[in-house]
């Protein structure tokens, strides 16, 4: 598996699925990738998935977690970011590195670790998906239990909150319910590009403040 596997190169925008992979085999292509590498992976019940972004991608996810970041503050929630964890569950064989993701209600518990257990730690509160490439796999962050996952795909935000194991999509998040946010983040996201970043990060702080 090894070998085959540095015989790919993946180009940005693409992905790559490997059928009847092991949970042996898969942790072994994460040592073998590395923690400092720009792929992403998945992993549900013997699918691999490795997708490395595009650099659309990665702007997009940066402006768009500064927005959730300047929402807890302006609202003074305490919150504490984890980027692209991997979230492991071997019991379920399932793994997902979100582009993104949050603990707030459950900032308490994970305060300090650089390591998580899915076993032991609870799922973050705040999922982030940035699906240039269509890559969301609800399915997945669905059994880990993460209560509310954001899509943003083509301009738009799809906002999904966890009801009986399922996802069902919602106009409002319930971690901002008095916020539009499926308007305002795709409008924000489009000042950024047109504006320039400081400018519009003053905007939205103001923006938060009236609404609050």
């Amino acid at each position: 598996m090894r070998l085959e596997l540095k015989r790919f190169h993946i180009l940005p925008g693409h992905k790559v699925n490997l059928q009847d992979v092991t949970w042996q085999e898969f942790e072994e292509i994460l040592r073998e990738l590395g923690e400092h590498r720009s792929a992403r992976v998945a992993y549900n019940r013997g699918l691999l998935e490795i997708m490395t972004p595009l650099p659309g991608h990665e702007a997009d996810k940066l402006f768009i977690t500064n927005f959730i970041e300047i929402l807890l503050e302006e609202l003074d929630i305490d919150f504490y970011p984890l980027s692209s964890t991997t979230f492991k569950n071997e019991l379920m064989h399932q793994d997902i590195e979100p582009d993104n993701c949050f603990y707030i209600k459950h900032e308490a518990a994970v305060r300090g670790k650089n390591c998580l257990d899915s076993t032991i730690d609870p799922p973050p509160d705040l999922a982030l998906e940035i699906d240039v490439t269509s890559r969301t796999h609800r399915s997945i962050y669905q059994t880990l239990g993460v209560p509310e996952l954001w899509r943003f795909e083509k301009g738009k935000l799809q906002i999904n909150t966890l009801k009986e194991e399922k996802y069902i999509e919602v106009k409002n998040s319930p971690t901002f319910p008095k916020f539009p946010l499926v308007d305002a983040i795709p409008l924000y996201l489009s000042r950024v590009k047109a504006e320039g970043r400081n400018r519009t990060m003053k905007a939205l702080r103001v923006w938060v403040r009236e609404q609050n």
